[in-house]
């Protein structure tokens, strides 16, 4: 690990994992994960003028499709480290494509204070308009902040702050790629100062994984037209747990209840809405495969997570439990869908 030093105050780690923020041009004439932590900090215009103590670090340089879970347990092992070392908050770079899984994770992993920003870029250091800079800058501007503080893990591209719980990757090229369905953007980064607008409701922090046991394997399954789910007890039987990507708010075809009902007696069945915002109903819909049957056959509704999410959050509780009502407690305290009702 080297060290840049700045000035006194605050101290924030920045730490590599690849992606297209770091990529170069490689002999076949396309691009790979080239460049170093170091290599990118260097590049980035202003950011001395931060005022801002820098531990920056490579822990990985590859895509983003190529990171593990582990990888970021692993990772998320280094962050303590640094925070109970005294850095304020960390900058992780990477590659786009899993951001908004990868952030979802380091927030479920964070137990402290100290802020996590995610950041990348979708245009590479070899084209113009190249964006990794401005991301950098501005990830380590709200990683220094003390407004972020609280927060968990953030994804900041674009001058846009989002929570790690809402983000979702929207567009293949843009670089205004990443949006928050639910609830919009928590802030953004105006002339080098943290502009909040708006703060989730509540952080949910999941009990620490179990490090003695393999990560669970958690299945995801997309609903899709004409779709009969006869190749479900097979995906099945290799699995810890399934999430399933139902249609609109929680709706599986008729054909798939007998097979999913056999399976939830087997392992956790999680079911999340596959259009990516709003929450899945529970008691709404009453007809075979809709979201209160699959309830009364003992899947778990995901409330606002979407499957990704939702996948990652079972990985990780099943570490601790496999109890059904403990997982039903804890994805609705996840998702702060708790079943009160005023009528």
């Amino acid at each position: 690990m080297s060290r840049r030093q700045v000035a006194q105050v605050p101290g924030v780690a920045v730490v590599g994992l690849g992606g297209t923020i770091a990529m170069a041009q490689a002999g076949n004439g396309g691009v790979i994960p080239s460049l170093s932590a170091e290599d990118l900090v260097a590049a980035v215009p202003g950011l001395a003028g931060l005022g801002v103590d820098l531990a920056v670090s490579s822990f990985r340089s590859q895509p983003g499709t190529s990171l593990t879970v582990e990888d970021i347990i692993e990772l998320a092992d280094v962050l303590h480290q640094q925070f109970t070392d005294g850095a304020v908050g960390a900058v992780i770079t990477q590659g786009t494509d899993t951001i908004e899984e990868t952030a979802y994770l380091l927030d479920l992993l964070n137990a402290t204070e100290a802020p996590i920003v995610v950041t990348g870029a979708m245009r590479n250091p070899t084209l113009a308009g190249a964006d990794g800079p401005a991301n950098l800058l501005a990830a380590v501007t709200v990683a220094a902040s003390p407004h972020a503080r609280g927060l968990g893990c953030l994804v900041v591209l674009a001058d846009e702050i989002h929570a790690a719980a809402r983000v979702r990757k929207s567009h293949t090229m843009s670089p205004s790629t990443f949006i928050s369905p639910n609830g919009g953007p928590l802030g953004y980064v105006v002339e080098g100062y943290v502009r909040l607008v708006n703060r989730p409701a509540h952080r949910y922090r999941p009990p620490a994984p179990n490090r003695d046991q393999p990560v669970p394997r958690v299945g995801l399954y997309t609903a899709t037209l004409g779709d009969d789910g006869g190749l479900l007890p097979a995906l099945a039987s290799h699995l810890d747990g399934l999430v399933i990507a139902a249609f609109g708010a929680g709706h599986v075809p008729q054909q798939w209840v007998a097979n999913i009902e056999e399976i939830a007696g087997r392992i956790p069945v999680v079911f999340a809405s596959r259009t990516g915002s709003g929450f899945t109903a529970t008691d709404t819909y009453g007809f075979p495969g809709s979201e209160s049957d699959l309830i009364a056959r003992g899947l778990i509704p995901a409330g606002i997570l979407d499957p990704y999410k939702a996948r990652l959050l079972l990985q990780i509780l099943l570490t601790t439990t496999d109890s059904r009502e403990s997982l039903r407690t804890a994805l609705a305290a996840a998702t702060d869908d708790l079943g009160t009702k005023t009528r």
